[in-house]
């Protein structure tokens, strides 16, 4: 064990390269819907505020990984949560332990990769929105400012200072006060809160609104109209298939029937993304043990000087 990688949480977001992250989350994307990587479906714990979670997983390519986090819901701030915990990667070959990474910012950057990926794939033309100030968004608009820093971004929500904050982390970030308003103007819509009941309303969205909702752990980010009318796009099977804590509130109890496309089928050109400009797109995460992986890939690449692109 003396070998071991261990990093504190600024060491750990420091090395999460956003360009190989990219690329790394779309190959763990693509490998899940392949059925090519091995992940069970999350496991937890519940305590009284919160749970904590046990998630696995291999990836050919990427390695192999367990993340123990924590989710819990923030008393003195309602409507957020913390993601805590930590991703322990390990020699895909003979099991040995390689790194100790703080799991905070890995929740968050893969996360916003993954959701970065769908609206890549699936959005039309239009602003861009992201509701939300906590870790979840601030990464969101600290990726979106690497990727795509000529495209404007607007950040809601409900603290008018926390909003302007994240908005600052965009080199063309604006902040506005009004959530309904900003997301009726959106063309892209980043959910991304700790949310127990709906942020987002059916009757908000504009024809070709694309949404990714990366939140809602303890409960639904988007309202039942939206699920209903949307094209729906997870990760994973599960997301729909499995219950909370391994699936999507918003997912549960889907008429037979209903269509779910994996995202990773759509970046590997095997699957439809955006059926017309009209369409009404949703992709729905749950986050998966696979893009835990691919983000400890490459901080674990970018430390040792093994990066592998």
């Amino acid at each position: 064990m003396s070998d071991v990688l261990v990093l504190d949480r600024a060491a750990t977001l420091a090395a999460l390269d956003p360009d190989r992250l990219m690329a790394a989350v779309s190959d763990a994307l693509v490998a899940v819907a392949q059925d090519r990587a091995s992940a069970p479906a999350r496991t937890a714990a519940f305590a009284p505020n919160g749970l904590l979670g046990a998630m696995p997983g291999y990836v050919p390519g990427l390695g192999l990984a367990a993340k123990l986090v924590s989710v819990f819901q923030d008393p003195e701030r309602p409507g957020r949560s913390s993601h805590q915990g930590v991703v322990v990667l390990f020699d895909p070959e003979d099991g040995s332990p390689l790194a100790v990474l703080d799991a905070e910012p890995i929740t968050a950057w893969r996360t916003a990769a993954s959701a970065t990926h769908s609206a890549l794939a699936l959005a039309g033309p239009g602003p861009v929105v992201v509701v939300g100030t906590g870790a979840q968004a601030r990464a969101q608009v600290a990726l979106l400012a690497v990727v795509r820093p000529g495209v404007p971004v607007t950040v809601t929500g409900r603290d008018p200072a926390a909003t302007r904050t994240t908005a600052a982390l965009h080199p063309r970030g604006e902040a506005a006060p009004d959530i309904e308003g900003a997301v009726r103007e959106a063309g892209t819509v980043y959910c991304c809160t700790g949310a127990t009941a709906p942020v987002v309303r059916r009757a908000w969205l504009a024809p070709g609104t694309h949404v990714s909702s990366v939140g809602g752990s303890h409960g639904p980010e988007l309202d039942a109209g939206t699920i209903r009318d949307a094209d729906l796009f997870t990760e994973w099977p599960g997301a729909a298939a499995t219950p909370p804590p391994s699936g999507a509130h918003e997912l549960q109890g889907l008429p037979a029937g209903r269509r779910v496309t994996l995202l990773g089928s759509v970046l590997a050109g095997e699957a439809t993304g955006r059926r017309s400009p009209e369409a009404l797109t949703v992709f729905k995460s749950t986050g998966h043990a696979a893009l835990d992986v691919a983000a400890a890939y490459v901080v674990h690449g970018t430390v040792t000087g093994r990066a592998g692109r």
